[in-house]
C-alpha cells in the first residue's frame, strides 16, 4: 500500500501493538500473487451531514441584524456555497432557491443523531450526466447551477439625484411640512410662507405668508386630485388654498393650538392639534354643519392617515398611543398601546388589506405591524433610533422609514421578512419629514439641517407576485 521509505518513517512513531496490526492488515489485503491490492478512491462520495452540527444560537441577533445589512451578499454566498457542495460534495444542487428554502426548512427541523461522515463505494449514479470532453472545470449540476436564473437585484443609489435649500425649515419632531401631489408639485412650510416647487418645470412659487398675523406654518397637506392644499398654523386655524388660482378658498378654525397635522379624504379634511383634539371637517359647506370632534388622545395629536379604502382614520400621538377611527362613531374602534414614546410616523399598506405601520420615537425606537382587521399585534422591528416618518411602496410590497437621533438615517426594508433592503445617509440633522413622488419611484425627505433630498429608492415596476384579482369590481369597466 505504501511505499518502502514511506512505511518505514510511519512505524518508527508506533507502538508494538500498532506494528502488528500493520503486519496484519498488510497480510490481509495482500493477494497470493504478490501483487498488492491498491484501492480506487476515484470519484469518492463523501457526504458531509452538516445539519447534523449543533450551531450556537449565541449570536443570532447579530447575524440576522447583519444578514438584513446585506441581502445582496447573502443570495451570493448562497449560491457560492451551493456551488461548493456540488464539487466537494456531490450534493447535485442545479437551483439556488431550491437549496435556499430546503435550508429554511432544515432549520426549524431537528437534527437527527448520525455521524458527521458518510463513507461509501462509488456507484453508477456518480457518472450520470458528466461528460468526459467537457471543458467546463466544475460538473454538470454546477453549469446548471450557474445558469439558473437569478432575480435581478435592485441597485439603490446611495446618494440623492437632488438637493434643495430649505431654509427656515423647522426642526421639530411633531409637525409635519412637506408633502407631494399628485399633480407633481411639492409643497413646503418654511417660517411663515408656504412654497410650490414644481418637479416638472422646478419653478418655485410662493403660495401665501403668514408674517402679517404673526403666525407659523406647522403643517400642509394636498388633497387626492392635488389642485388644493390645506395649510395648518401655530395659532390653531387652518387655511385650505386653491393652487391654479393662487387664492385662500376657506378658512377652518376651531383649534386652540397649533395644527402639527393634516390628511384629506376627498372632500373632508382631518386635522389634529396641540390641544388633543381631531376634527373633521367638508370643506364645501358651512364649517359649524359639517364639523365632527374625535376625542381620545390625551396629548398633542402629531400623526394622521386615512386608510386606502377611506373608511379608517389612523391618528397618533405624543401619549404613545395609536388608535383607529371609522366613519360612524366619535369614539375610537381600535386602540394600540405597545409603543413607548410618540407615534408620529403612521402608514397604511396598499397591498394588504388592513395592515397598518407605525413608528415610535426616541424611547420606543421600533416599527410595528397591526392588523386591524382583527385588531391584534404583527411583526415588530427595533430600528435602533427614533422613528420620524413611514411610507409604502406603491408597487411592492417594501416600505421607507426617516430617522432621527441617533443616526438620521433612512431605510427601506421588505415586508414581511424586515430585511433591510438599502441604509441612506446624508442629512446632518433629524430626518423629520418625508413624501413619496406620484409615480411612486422617489421620496424626498426633509431635515433641521435646512435641506430637501430626493432620492430613488422603489421599483416602478409591479411585482410579479401581486396578481390582479378577478374578483375586483373597480379593475375592469365590464
Amino acid at each position: 500500500m505504501f511505499s518502502p521509505e514511506y512505511e518505514k518513517r510511519i512505524l518508527k512513531h508506533c507502538s508494538p501493538v500498532a506494528r502488528s496490526l500493520f503486519d496484519n492488515l498488510e497480510q490481509s489485503t495482500t493477494p497470493t500473487s504478490l501483487d498488492r491490492f491498491i484501492p480506487c478512491r476515484a470519484h469518492n462520495n463523501w457526504q458531509t451531514n452538516f445539519a447534523s452540527i449543533n450551531k450556537s444560537n449565541d449570536n443570532s441577533a447579530q447575524t440576522s441584524k447583519k444578514q438584513r445589512d446585506c441581502g445582496e451578499t447573502a443570495r451570493d454566498s448562497l449560491a457560492y456555497s451551493c456551488l461548493l457542495k456540488n464539487e466537494l460534495l456531490g450534493s447535485a444542487i442545479d437551483d439556488v432557491k431550491t437549496a435556499g428554502e430546503e435550508r429554511n426548512e432544515n432549520a426549524y427541523t431537528p437534527a437527527a443523531k448520525r455521524s458527521l461522515f458518510k463513507y461509501q463505494s462509488p456507484t453508477k449514479q456518480d457518472y450520470n450526466g458528466e461528460c468526459p470532453y467537457s471543458l467546463s472545470p466544475v460538473s454538470a449540476k454546477s453549469q446548471k447551477l450557474l445558469r439558473s436564473p437569478r432575480k435581478a437585484t435592485r441597485k439603490i443609489s446611495r446618494i440623492p439625484f437632488k438637493v434643495l435649500d430649505a431654509p427656515e425649515l423647522q426642526d421639530d419632531f411633531y409637525l409635519n411640512l412637506v408633502d407631494w401631489s399628485s399633480q407633481n408639485v411639492l409643497a413646503v412650510g418654511l417660517g411663515s410662507c408656504v412654497y410650490l416647487w414644481s418637479a416638472c418645470t422646478s419653478q418655485v412659487t410662493r403660495l401665501c405668508d403668514l408674517s402679517t398675523d404673526a403666525n407659523t406654518v406647522t403643517s400642509v397637506s394636498w388633497n387626492e386630485r392635488g389642485n388644493t392644499v390645506a395649510v395648518g398654523t401655530h395659532h390653531g386655524y387652518v387655511t385650505v388654498w386653491d393652487v391654479a388660482a393662487n387664492k385662500q378658498i376657506n378658512k377652518l378654525n376651531g383649534h386652540s393650538a397649533r395644527v402639527g397635522a393634516l390628511a384629506w379624504n376627498s372632500d373632508i379634511l382631518s386635522s389634529g392639534s396641540r390641544d388633543r383634539w381631531i376634527i373633521q371637517r367638508d370643506t364645501r359647506t358651512p364649517q359649524l354643519q359639517s364639523e365632527r370632534r374625535l376625542a381620545g388622545h390625551r396629548q398633542e395629536v402629531c400623526g394622521l392617515k386615512w386608510s386606502p379604502d377611506n373608511q379608517y382614520l389612523a391618528s397618533g400621538g405624543n401619549d404613545n398611543r395609536l388608535y383607529v377611527w371609522n366613519q360612524h362613531s366619535v369614539n375610537p374602534v381600535q386602540s394600540y398601546t405597545e409603543h413607548m414614546a410618540a407615534v408620529k410616523a403612521i402608514a397604511w399598506s396598499p397591498h394588504h388589506h388592513g395592515l397598518l405601520a407605525s413608528g415610535g420615537g426616541t424611547a420606543d425606537r421600533c416599527i410595528r405591524f397591526w392588523n386591524t382587521l382583527t385588531g391584534q399585534p404583527m411583526q415588530s422591528v427595533d430600528t435602533g433610533s427614533q422613528v420620524c416618518n413611514l411610507a409604502w411602496s406603491k408597487h411592492s410590497s417594501e416600505l421607507v422609514s426617516t430617522h432621527g437621533y441617533s443616526q438620521n438615517q433612512i431605510l427601506v426594508w421588505k415586508y414581511p421578512s424586515l430585511t433591510q433592503v438599502a441604509k441612506l445617509t446624508g442629512h446632518s440633522y433629524r430626518v423629520l419629514y418625508l413624501a413619496l413622488s406620484p409615480d411612486g419611484e422617489a421620496i424626498v425627505t426633509g431635515a433641521g439641517d435646512e435641506t430637501l433630498r430626493f432620492w430613488n429608492v422603489f421599483s416602478k415596476a409591479r411585482s410579479q407576485k401581486e396578481n390582479k384579482s378577478v374578483l375586483n369590481l373597480f379593475a375592469n369597466i365590464r
